[in-house]
């Protein structure tokens, strides 16, 4: 291993499930694992990130029973945490709409790496919020919380998936603070070049459900959104109707998941980009048949990996279960790491954590029988 992956190799893998978090601790080699947690047992933690520019702050997406929708912080990696002062909340109704309320805040963003302090939030209804703070106090960002159109495109809460419709993969262009992305579940990919003053929709090429109007933003349902961190010119989507790919400035997307096997198809909830080659990226899919199980395929678990933007898929299941396996895995619940051999990580409805330290060739279970585990994150402590 080389030597700038040596410093790198003390990293955390950030664990949120539906009772709780856990934080598993690699060294170098990533062959020993120390636990630590749980954190917040029997609360429902729906991300947990690292702030990558202190390695130090983590901040904890929650649902409480008592506390209700709220954001934790520690400075100290974990051995102390403490509620936002202000968490994520919807103001007043405006422009004759409706008043709205958070019912959980689903994703979160560090700010890029020059805005010390700021964060970006997701929440289920769908909206964005902000701090700059650090995470202790955050305020509906940009126009569209509030904007008729984007309400439209919301749809209802009866909406998407079962626990709400939600905004998610909030991305940070690393050239430039003020050119943002985002994704709906349901409400399409959205696009700003002015630092969330405004946006604009991002879904040409893109389908929706059969009978249903592509035109109609509101109908298009991206589940998982990535930027290449070494070309951010090139994004990837898994979405509800399958596997695409974005090269800037163009704006129409590519269905790169018609070249998956007929057997897997090109429907599920996480994707995976390559940190260093913008060619290669990794799916989990799932049955995507007319009942929607929310399953692996044929109930027989498999990753896969393109090594050429999506032209062709190779099956990685090698230590996985071979059948009878009934798992599958949702959109934060998979994450890769920065060694000079990529280890990727991954997190099943069934509470197992799986990992592979040489880019999916491989798998082995590191944790089993937690809660339902809904996002896996990699981060470097400091």
């Amino acid at each position: 291993m080389s030597e700038q992956a040596t410093r790198q190799g003390q990293l955390v893998l950030l664990v949120a499930t539906r009772k709780g978090a856990w934080l598993y601790h690699g060294d170098a080699e990533r062959r020993s694992w120390r636990v630590d947690g749980p954190h917040f047992l029997g609360h429902i933690i729906n991300h947990l990130v690292l702030d990558p520019r202190d390695g130090r702050t983590l901040l904890a997406a929650a649902k409480t029973g008592h506390l209700g929708p709220t954001i934790f912080r520690s400075t100290d990696l974990g051995q102390t945490w403490q509620e936002a002062a202000k968490p994520p909340a919807f103001g007043p109704a405006r422009n004759g709409l409706a008043a709205r309320s958070v019912d959980h805040t689903f994703w979160l963003t560090p700010g890029h790496p020059e805005e010390a302090g700021v964060w970006y939030a997701g929440t289920s209804p769908q909206g964005l919020f902000r701090s700059e703070d650090g995470g202790d106090s955050w305020a509906p960002f940009s126009c569209i919380n509030d904007d008729p159109q984007y309400r439209e495109w919301f749809g209802t809460v009866q909406d998407g998936t079962p626990d709400g419709p939600k905004l998610h993969s909030i991305i940070v262009d690393p050239r430039d603070p003020k050119h943002l992305y985002f994704a709906m579940s349901g409400g399409g990919v959205h696009e700003s070049g002015d630092g969330g003053e405004s946006f604009a929709p991002l879904v040409d090429g893109m389908a929706v459900v059969e009978g249903f109007d592509p035109a109609n933003v509101a109908f298009h349902d991206p589940h998982c959104l990535r930027l290449c961190p070494s070309n951010p010119d090139r994004l990837y989507q898994q979405n509800h109707c399958g596997i695409y790919r974005l090269d800037r400035p163009a704006d129409r997307w590519q269905r790169i998941g018609r070249n998956m096997p007929a057997e897997s198809g090109d429907i599920g909830f996480p994707m995976v980009v390559h940190p260093r080659d913008d060619r290669t990226a990794w799916v989990f899919p799932m049955d995507g048949s007319d009942v929607w199980p929310r399953t692996s395929p044929g109930g027989s678990p498999a990753v896969y990996v393109t090594h050429d933007a999506g032209d062709s898929w190779q099956r990685q299941d090698h230590g996985l279960p071979p059948g009878q396996t009934w798992w599958t895995v949702k959109r934060q619940a998979m994450g890769a790491d920065r060694e000079s051999q990529i280890g990727l990580y991954f997190g099943t409805t069934s509470g197992d954590l799986w990992f592979s330290t040489d880019e999916g060739g491989h798998w082995e279970a590191l944790a089993r029988h937690l809660p339902e585990i809904y996002a896996v994150e990699v981060g470097y402590p400091r």
